[in-house]
Parts: C-alpha cells; structure tokens; sequence
C-alpha cells in the first residue's frame, strides 16, 4: 500500500480508469457480435448495427482503450466476415 498521497490517488484513479476502460472493452465485444447475429439472421437493421460497431471501434481507439493498429485490424475482419455472410446467405 502507498504511503504517499498522491500516489494513493492516483491509485485510485487507476482503479476507476481501469473498470471504464473493460466496460468499453466488454462494449466492443458485445457489439461486433450483434453485428454479426444480426446480418447472418438477415436482420432489417443489420447494416445500422455493423455501423454502429465500427463507430465504437473506432472511438475505443481515438481514446488510446485499444491500440488503432488492433481497431484496423478488428473492423477489417468485422466487415470481411460481415460480407461473407451476406454472400452466403445470398447463395441459398
């Protein structure tokens, strides 16, 4: 435990960043998987729930919670795999 004050805040202040910080995380995930539930059932507003998606990637990046080189890389695969399931789903 810290004896110094400003180090005892700053824990603190770590510990509340951190839980924000995982909500977000936890966010994105939920997300991309209703994005992707939605578009394979061919769901009406699957389009608006892949754009909502990749908006919140794209912010989690801006504010430095996920690293942008791993945003490109999620919404890269989240679209790839939206695209294929429409091609699939179009096929049968």
């Amino acid at each position: 435990m810290a004896n110094i004050k400003s180090q005892i805040k700053r824990n603190r202040q770590n510990e509340v960043r951190a839980a924000k910080n995982k909500a977000i995380r936890s966010e994105l995930k939920t997300r991309t998987k209703k994005a992707l539930s939605s578009v394979e059932t061919g769901a009406e507003n699957a389009e608006e729930l892949l754009k909502i998606a990749l908006k919140r990637i794209d912010k989690a990046a801006s504010k430095g919670i996920i690293h942008p080189n791993q945003a490109a890389r999620r919404k890269s695969r989240l679209v790839k795999r939206a695209a294929s399931l429409t091609a699939s789903g179009e096929d049968s």
